[in-house]
């Protein structure tokens, strides 16, 4: 990770650690770097979509001002998905995408994530030089002028030609299923809808109301809990949540139950084997999956691998391997074979297509994987470095041995956040949370942050 752009972007909070003056410097660098890999008067062109916080209006025209002072076409989506400005840099080969978004994070917090023209998370190098231009180590860039600046043009059709995409997907139709999609008034609130009404589902939709302040906020993938009260009551067959940008997605049952990554991951996994179609015949997941995933995979005869955590680095890992089915328990699940990034709307979308393949119940799915109790507990710290504590790492080593190999402890930093993770698995509920807060109080205590 930079000093700046972690696992999933620049993130922070809104003009206080990511600032506009930042913004456009990054449109500026982008820009530049566009137009010189032109040749022959060829134009250079960026495409950008934001999600509904109030602040991504702002960081969307100041990114597109650097972009187009610098000699490169801007191609504006304005309120998408981070999943359909990567297939649609991808299809319409564009030179990179920018998506201006936080992800899960609250309405006060901002990011700017930056995708190649493969549609996939820019390289390193890109990324390094941009670093370098925002702390004043590269040289003031050149300014376009005359007919050299770029347009700024409304990419709207981007938006609509990704919802067909996403349509024509669909396997079965969706006819006798009442479905409840929960838009985190984020993204998904102008897309997920329309794609499941054209599949023929009856669609109820809840939290598809932005108004700048309210994305995630008690809502959507983070914050299930009013989906599975509105599936129950409603007599819903399946709840879908998705996060602010809509690259994650959790499901609901019939019975109110959460469906995780590790659910979704088993269960297309397991889908895909019965049809030949599990290349490698391995699963890729982070070092965040359940043990009870890998206990189920090895029941299924089904391989796995584990990345760090950040579907960049389970994506990266599958087109390496060839490997088809990927994800993360949070619910960045990657389908290769259909895109490259995490995507909410298509994970729901596969999740109905098994669903009704198999003629089962939502909570079918859910009865298929039995997870380990897991505890993780979040400390906000000022220095990261607080890990290499020799008090600290001595408790991790106490949690491991206590926990022998029925169960494992994952201490990390937060690749989003200000934060190092606290994860405990145990046979037992009390076990892991009587492990996770003995480590973190020593994290704590070795961050002075013990009063908070």
């Amino acid at each position: 990770m930079g000093k700046y752009f972690g696992t999933d972007g620049f993130r922070g909070e809104a003009n206080v650690t990511l600032t506009t003056d930042q913004a456009y410097k990054v449109g500026r660098y982008l820009g530049n770097y566009c137009a010189r890999k032109k040749k022959n008067g060829e134009r250079a062109r960026v495409v950008i979509g934001k999600d509904t916080r109030i602040s991504s209006y702002t960081f969307e025209y100041t990114i597109a001002a650097g972009i187009s002072s610098s000699g490169t076409d801007v191609c504006m989506m304005h309120v998408t998905t981070t999943p359909s400005v990567a297939y649609i840099t991808r299809t319409d080969r564009f030179d990179c995408g920018v998506i201006i978004s936080a992800s899960h994070n609250p309405f006060e917090d901002n990011g700017i994530k930056i995708i190649n023209g493969s549609g996939e998370k820019m390289d390193g190098e890109v990324i390094a030089g941009i670093e370098d231009y925002l702390d004043g180590k590269i040289g003031e860039l050149p300014f376009a002028t005359g007919d050299k600046m770029g347009h700024i043009i409304d990419y709207i059709s981007g938006r609509n030609r990704y919802i067909g995409y996403l349509i024509s997907l669909g396997m079965y139709s969706f006819r006798d299923k009442r479905v409840a999609l929960d838009c985190a008034n984020g993204a998904a609130w102008s897309i997920a809808k329309s794609v499941f009404e054209a599949l023929g589902a009856q669609t109820q939709v809840i939290n598809a109301e932005p108004n700048g302040l309210n994305i995630n906020k008690d809502a959507g993938s983070t914050h299930i809990e009013g989906l599975q009260q509105y599936v129950v009551e409603h007599g819903c067959d399946i709840g879908f949540a998705y996060d602010g940008d809509a690259d994650r997605c959790l499901c609901v049952d019939e019975k109110g139950r959460v469906l995780t990554g590790d659910h979704i991951l088993l269960l297309y996994a397991k889908y895909m084997k019965s049809r030949g179609k599990l290349v490698t015949n391995t699963v890729v997941t982070t070092v965040m999956s359940n043990l009870g995933l890998y206990k189920a995979l090895d029941e299924e005869g089904i391989g796995y691998v584990k990345t760090q955590v950040g579907d960049k680095y389970v994506y990266e890992y599958m087109k390496e391997h060839k490997n088809k089915l990927g994800g993360e328990q949070s619910g960045h699940i990657i389908f290769s074979k259909y895109a490259t990034t995490g995507d909410g709307i298509l994970t729901s979308l596969k999740v109905m297509e098994v669903l009704q393949a198999r003629k089962v119940p939502a909570s079918k799915f859910f009865d298929e994987l039995t997870l380990y109790p897991q505890k993780i507990v979040n400390i906000r710290v000022a220095d990261k470095s607080v890990l290499s504590d020799g008090a600290v790492q001595a408790a991790v080593r106490e949690a491991e041995e206590a926990l022998g190999s029925e169960g494992r402890i994952l201490v990390r930093e937060s690749g989003t956040e200000p934060l190092i993770r606290v994860m405990v698995e145990a046979k037992t509920e009390s076990e892991c949370v009587e492990l996770a807060e003995r480590v973190a109080c020593v994290i704590r205590a070795a961050a002075g942050t013990e009063g908070e």
